[in-house]
């Protein structure tokens, strides 16, 4: 399960945004949600192909992929010294794959903004700031730690003292890690070693009702001035639109969804975003009169694919048995699409395909 946290200065909306994405009555009927406790909820991502092939092979069960979303405790300036509820906002951070910054782009009298006026540029530098700060004092903590080992044994850790030296080096010049070409095995390590900078970053910006058509809003622009080390990725979307579009019955928020010139609801936009930012596929597996889909990131082989369904058919992997969605919606059953010839046989060094359905054959340990 991709696990988001969705941060923010306090006032920026960011509340809203979560309610809305965790009251969804789309959700609940197409792609189930559920509540984990009062600040942390579970959503399905929206999938069109998950939709047709459960019209078409009608399952028992039909299960998105799903994402957690994780209202953190809204970032003050000093966050990373402890000011505020720095040290509970640095702490849920820490566990989450990717970060959801909510921008307020918004003008509203009654609700201040807790810097004085609405600047998402500025805004963006306060967070990343703060983060950058925390991750320099925690690799700070870290080198001094691993120093006395590092003498003791230089040769065996030579590497180890390397890549945490430039990790270093470039927070202190306001670099973020995430920025920084790594392979598998270093970005595993940045994560396990807790370095908010090495997280991807999604960014919403929450325009207000009347301008949340607009992709090309004047906000994006100024998101894109700030004194970021990378181009971000950025939403656009009104949180109050999307919470007040939830009181209306299915058939009339898709109606004015359409009315606004919007296609699709700001919710599933962000779903999407948040899964993309990780750049993931999706898969999906019949078994049992059940159709669920998996997520895995790009490039991954059948064995690791096979291993996030059950542990046991990474280990006794033999084979994987495959073919597409747009096949499988077409002839109805995979039963049919045996006796057409269409299912492959692939082995070990077969990278998954988004889209595809495959079934897994492995010996039990």
């Amino acid at each position: 399960m991709l696990t988001t946290g969705i941060v923010g200065l306090p006032n920026v909306g960011k509340s809203t945004l979560f309610n809305a994405l965790t009251s969804s009555e789309v959700n609940v009927s197409n792609y189930p949600f559920t509540t984990i406790d009062s600040n942390v909820g579970v959503v399905g991502v929206p999938d069109q192909r998950l939709e047709d092939l459960s019209k078409v092979i009608k399952p028992k069960e039909s299960t998105p992929y799903f994402i957690q979303f994780t209202d953190i405790a809204g970032l003050m300036r000093g966050a990373s010294h402890g000011e505020g509820l720095g040290n509970q906002f640095l702490g849920n951070i820490r566990n989450v794959d990717a970060i959801v910054h909510v921008l307020r782009c918004f003008q509203k009298a009654d609700v201040v903004h807790v810097l004085g006026d609405v600047d998402p540029a500025r805004d963006v530098d306060v967070v990343e700031t703060e983060l950058l700060l925390a991750d320099l004092e925690l690799m700070d903590r870290l080198i001094e730690k691993r120093y006395r080992t590092w003498k003791t044994s230089p040769r065996q850790f030579a590497s180890e003292e390397a890549r945490f030296r430039s990790y270093r080096e470039k927070l202190a010049a306001g670099t973020s890690l995430r920025t920084i070409e790594l392979d598998d095995n270093a970005q595993k390590e940045l994560k396990g070693l807790g370095l908010l900078t090495g997280k991807p970053v999604l960014y919403v910006a929450n325009v207000s009702e009347d301008d949340s058509g607009e992709e090309d809003h004047p906000c994006v622009g100024r998101i894109r001035q700030s004194r970021l080390s990378f181009s971000p990725s950025v939403v656009v979307l009104s949180a109050q639109l999307e919470s007040e579009l939830l009181q209306l019955e299915p058939d009339e928020r898709q109606e004015f969804i359409e009315e606004l010139g919007l296609g699709r609801s700001g919710l599933d936009r962000l779903i999407e975003a948040a899964y993309r930012l990780l750049n993931l596929i999706t898969f999906y597996t019949v078994a049992n009169n059940k159709l669920r889909a998996w997520a895995i990131p790009e490039g991954t082989c059948a064995p690791e694919a096979a291993g996030k369904v059950h542990t046991d058919m990474e280990r006794g992997f033999v084979r994987a048995q495959v073919t597409s969605c747009s096949e499988l919606a077409s002839h109805g059953s995979v039963q049919a699409l045996h006796r057409l010839g269409a299912v492959r046989t692939e082995g070990r060094d077969y990278q998954v395909q988004d889209g595809d359905v495959i079934e897994f054959m492995f010996t039990p340990s």
